[in-house]
C-alpha cells in the first residue's frame, strides 16, 4: 500500500492534478522541533527550475494540519499538504489510448480496473513524492546529530561533478526530445552504530526498500555495492582503524551484517531515464490493437534524477528514522525488563 515505517510511519497521498499531494507522519516523538521552514527548505531543492526540467511551476508552499503545537510535534499524527495548482491534464488524454513505454500508464489501468486517475499520471506520479520530502525533513530532525547529502554523480551515462554540468546533460537530452537517467549518491554522517536487525529488517533491506518505493529506481547499492562483485576479499575487507569502529576506506558503506558500523552512510541509487519523450515511439493503440506512432507534448523532466536527489535523501532520512526509533523502543523495554 502507501504506508512505510514500524515505528515512525508514513503515508503519502494525492493526484497529480487533483487538488493536493502531502503525507502523514505518525510516531514522531512528541516534543520534537519541527516548523514549516523545515519542511520548506528541502521541498525547494526539488522544485523544478534547472535546465532540462519540467516547466510546471507549482509553489510546493507545505501546510501543516495537524500534529504541530507552538512549533512542537505533540506526538499525534502530521498531516502536511502541498496544494497542485500548475495542471495541464489535456497533456494526458492520449495515454488513455496509447499507454507511454516504461510507464505507469498500463499496469496502473489493469491492477485498478480502469479506475486510477490519469491526469498527470495520478498517484503514479513523480509529483507525488512531494509528500516524501515532507515526510524526509521531518525524519531527519529525529535522529540527532546526523548530516544527510545528496547529489547526482552520473547524467546520462557521464560523471558529473555538479548540478550545472548535470542539468547540461539534460537540456542537451531535452533538445533532442529524449531523457537520461542518472545516478544520485545518499551520504549519511553521524549516524550511530547498531542500528538494524540480520536478515528482513537489515539496515540496507529498509533502506532499499524506502528507495525502491521512489518512482524510477532501478537499482541500489551501499558502499562498494556492484563492484564487490569483481573483487578478491583483500581489496573488498575493511580494516579497522579505530576502537570506535571506523574502517580504513568504508567499502561497506557503513554497514555489516545488515547494522550500522558508525561510519558514513554511502547510498547510491540508479535513476532511469524519463517515460515521456517527444521523440517518436513506435506502440501500441489499446482501442484499435494496431501500432502507432506516440510522440507525446507536455511538460516533463528530461533527467528524473535531478530532482529525485533530494527525494532519495527523504526515503533513506525516513527509513533511518524507523529504525533509529526502533532501536530507542527496543532498548527502552530491555533496560524496563532488567
Amino acid at each position: 500500500m502507501n504506508r512505510f515505517g514500524r515505528v515512525f510511519r508514513v503515508e503519502i497521498f494525492g493526484e497529480s492534478h487533483g487538488p493536493a499531494v502531502g503525507v502523514v507522519v505518525d510516531g514522531c516523538p512528541a516534543g520534537t522541533p519541527l516548523s514549516l521552514e523545515d519542511i520548506g527548505r528541502d521541498l525547494a531543492r526539488r522544485r523544478p527550475g534547472a535546465a532540462g526540467t519540467t516547466e510546471r511551476a507549482e509553489a510546493d508552499d507545505p501546510e501543516i494540519l495537524s500534529g504541530l503545537f507552538e512549533g512542537r510535534a505533540t506526538g499525534s499524527p502530521i498531516c502536511v499538504v502541498m496544494r497542485n495548482a500548475d495542471t495541464r491534464s489535456a497533456d494526458y488524454e492520449a495515454f488513455k489510448r496509447v499507454p507511454r513505454p516504461g510507464h505507469a500508464d498500463f499496469t496502473s489501468r489493469y491492477k485498478y480496473g480502469g479506475f486510477s486517475d490519469p491526469r498527470g499520471s495520478g498517484h503514479f506520479s513523480g509529483r507525488v513524492t512531494a509528500g516524501l520530502v515532507a515526510a524526509g525533513a521531518i525524519a531527519k530532525l529525529v535522529i540527532p546529530g546526523t548530516a544527510f547529502s545528496a547529489r547526482v554523480i552520473e547524467a546520462g551515462g557521464r560523471r558529473v561533478s555538479d548540478a550545472a554540468e548535470a542539468s547540461a546533460a539534460a537540456a542537451e537530452a531535452k533538445e533532442a526530445g529524449d531523457s537520461i537517467g542518472g545516478l544520485v549518491e545518499i551520504r549519511v554522517a553521524g549516524l550511530p552504530p547498531g542500528l538494524g536487525e540480520p536478515f528482513f529488517d537489515a539496515a540496507e533491506s529498509l533502506i532499499a526498500h524506502a528507495l525502491f518505493a521512489v518512482p524510477a529506481v532501478r537499482g541500489v547499492e551501499f558502499g562498494d555495492g556492484f563492484a564487490a562483485a569483481r573483487m578478491r576479499g583483500s581489496e573488498h575487507n575493511d580494516p579497522f582503524v579505530s576502537r570506535s569502529g571506523k574502517t580504513s576506506k568504508n567499502g561497506s558503506g557503513g554497514v555489516n551484517g545488515g547494522i550500522t558500523n558508525g561510519n558514513e552512510l554511502v547510498v547510491r541509487a540508479a535513476v532511469k531515464p524519463a517515460s515521456t519523450i517527444s521523440a517518436p515511439q513506435r506502440t501500441l493503440d489499446f482501442e484499435s490493437g494496431e501500432e502507432t506512432v506516440l510522440a507525446p507534448g507536455g511538460r516533463h523532466d528530461a533527467c528524473i534524477a535531478l530532482r529525485a536527489a533530494v527525494v532519495l535523501e527523504a526515503a533513506c532520512a525516513v527509513a533511518l528514522a524507523d529504525l533509529y526509533l526502533t532501536s530507542r523502543a527496543t532498548a527502552a523495554k530491555t533496560t524496563e525488563a532488567s
